[in-house]
């Protein structure tokens, strides 16, 4: 017998003052699975994640999130879910226990002492729990705001841009935790614009102007986006790409280090576009990245931010 999907939403579609924010969008999702939401800013990312977690009323649309109705049950369903917002919502004029004991009353939890106890423990802040919250740095309040979202143990995890700002090795103990979380069987939804964490993720949803237009694997959407890369070496290759990236056949040319990254949709005229430099430079085949699939995404989806008036 098949699990029944954690999350199972379809036609998801919300407007604001007639603009088509999030536009028919659909995900199915099982336990312990960590999704990546990537796309421009104003894309939708955002109110896709309200809408999943009860916050936010769909015009249109139905589905299922831990087998409650999106629609009916939104209550049930979010008591069961983890929120941790892009900007600290934390009392900085409290401390880090203080401010994890204020949640758990929120929440009605019993045993409050001992579940922030664990939570100080699991998240590695019991040596500074006594610390004002204001007064962390943003790696630390990063930590807090995650201990803070899991406190009641919720089943799914939304985290909006959790990472903004944050140092590498900060951002990669947050993803030792996350991934931590999945094992447990939590569920959890990230969105982020930094390519090396959705590369983290199992999968990943590329939303651009409220539409869906990528959704897989990394390898998948990658493999899916029909682009092909090739790779310059050679000295001064790195200072070819606005040169580059203006000929015919070339989506985009960017430089890594002293090499130039090229990439298009067609390999032929690829090596068309590069062959005046051909003599100078040694060219060999590359794998598009993620970025490459991104970028070009990017700069063709339709900007929905005109405003169209529904009868």
């Amino acid at each position: 017998m098949a699990e029944t999907p954690v999350i199972d939403v379809r036609g998801l579609t919300k407007r604001f003052g007639g603009r088509t924010v999030v536009d028919h969008f659909d995900l199915k999702l099982d336990e312990g699975r960590i999704c990546g939401f990537l796309g421009p800013n104003g894309s939708g990312k955002t109110t896709t994640l309200r809408m999943i977690c009860g916050l936010l009323i769909p015009e249109e649309g139905e589905g299922t999130v831990l087998g409650l109705d999106l629609r009916t049950q939104r209550a049930e369903i979010k008591e069961q879910v983890g929120y941790m917002t892009q900007k600290f919502g934390l009392f900085g004029d409290l401390s880090i226990a203080e401010n994890l004991e204020f949640m758990a009353r929120v929440h009605g939890l019993d045993r409050r002492k001992q579940r922030v106890d664990e939570a100080l423990e699991k998240l590695g802040l019991e040596t500074r729990a006594s610390q004002l919250a204001g007064k962390l740095s943003g790696g630390w309040k990063q930590r807090l705001a995650l201990a803070a979202a899991v406190l009641h143990r919720p089943k799914i995890l939304l985290l909006d841009e959790p990472t903004a700002g944050v140092d590498p090795l900060a951002r990669r103990e947050f993803w030792d935790q996350i991934h931590a979380f999945a094992r447990e069987g939590m569920t959890v939804l990230v969105s982020t614009h930094y390519m090396d964490e959705a590369e983290r993720c199992h999968e990943i949803a590329y939303i651009a102007y409220g539409v869906m237009l990528a959704r897989g694997t990394v390898d998948e959407v990658i493999a899916g986006s029909g682009l092909y890369a090739l790779t310059g070496e050679g000295h001064g290759a790195d200072r070819l790409a606005a040169e580059i990236e203006a000929r015919s056949g070339v989506a985009m040319a960017a430089p890594f280090g002293t090499t130039i990254h090229v990439c298009g949709p067609d390999r032929d005229a690829l090596r068309a576009a590069v062959a005046p430099w051909q003599d100078r430079f040694h060219w060999k085949d590359s794998e598009p990245t993620l970025e490459d699939v991104f970028i070009n995404l990017m700069r063709t989806a339709r900007d929905n931010s005109v405003v169209v008036e529904h009868a």
